[in-house]
This record gives C-alpha cells, sequence and structure tokens, in this order.
C-alpha cells in the first residue's frame, strides 16, 4: 500500500484538473445551448487537429512568444536602469521617482487606447504595451534590490577599498540579484499577459489573442477553448522554466 502511495503521490497534481474535465464534459451533452458554452471535448480535439495542420495555432504561438520575449528584454533592461538609478542617487530618485509611482498606478490596459491613438495598432504599439507591462515590476525590485543591501556588505567594500565601480560589481549588484530574479519573474508574467491583452484590443497581425478574436466572430467556440489552454499552459511553462533557472543561477545564495 505505502508503495502504490508514493507511486500515486507525483498525480494528485493531475486530480482537480480531471475533476475539472469532467464537469466541463457534463454541461456539453446537455443540448445545443450548452455546448456552444461548454464545448465537448470531442470537438475541442476536432478543432485542435485543424489548428495543427493548417499551422494557424504554431503561428499564433510564434507570434505571442517572440513579442512577449521581445518586451520583455527591453522593459526589464530600462528597469534595472532605472531601479538601480532610483536606489543609488537621490537626484536620480528625486528626478524619476514621482513620474514612475504615478505612472505605475494607471493600469496598462487602460493606456491601450491612448497607445493606439498615437501609434496605431501595429507590431510597435504592441510591444510599448508589453514592455511598459515588464518595465514596472522589474524598476520596483531592482530599486527595493539595491536599496536594502544589508550594511555589513557595505563595509566589507569599503574595508577592502573598493572603488565605486568594484563596490557596484562585487557587492551590490550580487546582494540585489535575487531581488532581480524576482523582479524578471514578475515582469515575465506581466509581460505574457500584456501581450495577449494587447492582441485581444488591437486585432490586427497574428497572435493567440488573434486567433481567439476571430475565432469569436466566426461562433469557433472550440478554438476560443484552445486558445486559453495555450495561454494558461504556455504562461505556466515559461514560469516554472525560469524559476528553475534562476534557482540554478542563484544557488550560492539562500533565497528562501
Amino acid at each position: 500500500m505505502k508503495n502504490t502511495a508514493r507511486l500515486l503521490l507525483p498525480l494528485r497534481g493531475f486530480v482537480l484538473p480531471a475533476l475539472l474535465i469532467a464537469l466541463w464534459e457534463y454541461p456539453s451533452r446537455q443540448g445545443a445551448s450548452q455546448a456552444y458554452a461548454f464545448v465537448p471535448l470531442a470537438t475541442i480535439s476536432s478543432g485542435l487537429r485543424e489548428l495543427l495542420a493548417n499551422g494557424d495555432l504554431q503561428i499564433s504561438v510564434l507570434a505571442s512568444l517572440q513579442r512577449t520575449c521581445t518586451g520583455l528584454a527591453i522593459g526589464a533592461s530600462l528597469g534595472v536602469v532605472v531601479g538601480a538609478l532610483t536606489a543609488l542617487s537621490r537626484v536620480a530618485d528625486r528626478l524619476l521617482g514621482p513620474l514612475f509611482h504615478i505612472m505605475r498606478q494607471v493600469p496598462i490596459l487602460g493606456l491601450i487606447p491612448l497607445i493606439a491613438l498615437w501609434f496605431g495598432s501595429g507590431e510597435f504599439a504592441k510591444v510599448l504595451i508589453v514592455s511598459l507591462a515588464a518595465f514596472y515590476p522589474m524598476t520596483l525590485n531592482t530599486h527595493e534590490g539595491f536599496n536594502h543591501v544589508e550594511k555589513r556588505y557595505r563595509e566589507v567594500g569599503r574595508v577592502f577599498e573598493f572603488g565605486r565601480i568594484q563596490q557596484f560589481t562585487q557587492v551590490l549588484l550580487p546582494s540585489a540579484l535575487p531581488s532581480i530574479a524576482t523582479g524578471l519573474l514578475h515582469a515575465l508574467a506581466f509581460a505574457w499577459v500584456s501581450s495577449i491583452g494587447s492582441e485581444l484590443f488591437l486585432s490586427t497581425g497574428t497572435g493567440l489573442g488573434n486567433l481567439m478574436m476571430n475565432a469569436e466572430a466566426g461562433s469557433r467556440m472550440e478554438v476560443v477553448v484552445i486558445g486559453v489552454l495555450c495561454i494558461g499552459l504556455l504562461g505556466y511553462a515559461m514560469n516554472q522554466l525560469f524559476t528553475r533557472l534562476s534557482q540554478h543561477l542563484l544557488r550560492w545564495r539562500d533565497l528562501r
């Protein structure tokens, strides 16, 4: 019995998804109106095979991932620079801090109409939205990381008479890296969500959001469900991948 329990232990995470699938399939068999809202699993499976066969799903996934990675790279890079500046320079904090804290109170999706008015609904506008979404959490976490370096570490740098560059590269930056890694994890989540959101609001080009909007217009609810599942699974996979990568790279730190 104990051996059987040990074998089944890794499967416990699939219990709730299996129950949800069963709860989904039941109303789909209760009539046409219910089947439209709760698409039968057989129809979803057929739609998935169709999307894979014509390549629409692969193209949409790659477009969304590329948009997310580009915006994340831009927003995270700027976030590290601004966060470090505001943490290490009082002048920069007084100049940039108030504007940053005002702007981050505005929801990213609330800026989409204004961005669309200024830059249209093309790729540049979407990448800008994703970059902004990644910029805010990256800046906050970087600022906190540099601002809360323990005094004993700073004292070690003074004892060894480190210059400003050595103090930054050998004391401040290593101490702030765990917080920066946390900020990047948050930035990744916001970038992925905002990438899909920008595709839903600015319905031009390719991407999972555009695929879902076109499917809704054509009453292809199985494609909408497939899009939702892909968004959730890909977001979860990226989160897990980055978490394990950061734990490996920062294994020299106690992250708990």
